[in-house]
């Protein structure tokens, strides 16, 4: 478990810029699928009986154009976040200055819901309501639930795409390498990576590394039994 400072220094550079939930979600999230989509085809493919050229183009054709439409659709949802964000701003903005009266009753609702009473929270609303930036991050925060740090876009996309790129070669390597069985290593190969992206991802989690590995490969797994059963009812 990860640890920080708590000098007043270290604290004070810390809380005032956060980093935000990170590259965590996108990284996992393209790493799992750009194995397990890729591993389908090579599975799809292989079961249909088909050359080891055709696994080898559907496979490369699959991690870079699922990979860039993953990334586009990351970039376009993490988009419309922001701009929720900034549109419910833009809301507030406008009520503070038509109804400033409520929204600091709606301040002292919120303040209330953390505890505060008395003359601490009458304080405490006077306090934040006479900076318009405090105010206004709060209300982001106590009444949409909407955390500080804006979400970044162009990161998630990369992050993704990047993620999807590296996973999504490895069911491919055996067969632009041309090793005997490829598929067989293919397996093997793809098998350990969900299982290693598992266990990277319990680096964050409260989970026992072996639980998240585990859980990840049977996803994964399942997946590539279910892309070759499909395959193997076209095989000629």
């Amino acid at each position: 478990m990860s640890e920080h400072g708590h000098t007043p220094q270290e604290i004070a550079k810390r809380i005032g810029a956060p980093g935000g939930s990170g590259v965590l979600k996108d990284a996992v999230y393209g790493a799992i699928d750009g194995a397990v989509t890729t591993f389908a085809i090579v599975a799809g493919v292989a079961g249909a009986g088909l050359s080891p050229f055709v696994i080898v183009a559907l496979g490369m054709a699959n991690v870079l154009a699922d990979g860039f439409s993953m990334a586009a659709a990351n970039y376009s949802g993490t988009k419309a976040e922001l701009d929720n964000m900034r549109r419910l701003r833009v809301v507030e903005e406008r009520h503070i200055q038509k109804y400033p009266e409520g929204e600091r009753l709606e301040v002292r609702e919120i303040l209330s819901k953390k505890g505060l009473t008395g003359a601490v929270l009458d304080d405490a609303t006077a306090a934040i309501t006479q900076n318009r930036e405090n105010w206004i991050a709060l209300m982001m925060e106590g009444e949409y639930g909407l955390a500080a740090v804006d979400p970044r876009p162009e990161r998630a996309a990369a992050t993704t795409f990047l993620a999807f790129l590296a996973a999504g070669i490895v069911p491919l390597l055996p067969f632009l390498l041309g090793l005997p069985n490829a598929f067989a290593v293919s397996i093997v190969m793809t098998m350990v990576t969900f299982f290693a992206i598992g266990a990277l991802k319990s680096i964050w989690s409260l989970t026992p590394w072996w639980r998240s590995a585990g859980e990840t490969l049977l996803i994964g797994g399942a997946a590539a039994a279910i892309a070759y059963s499909v395959g193997t009812l076209f095989h000629y």
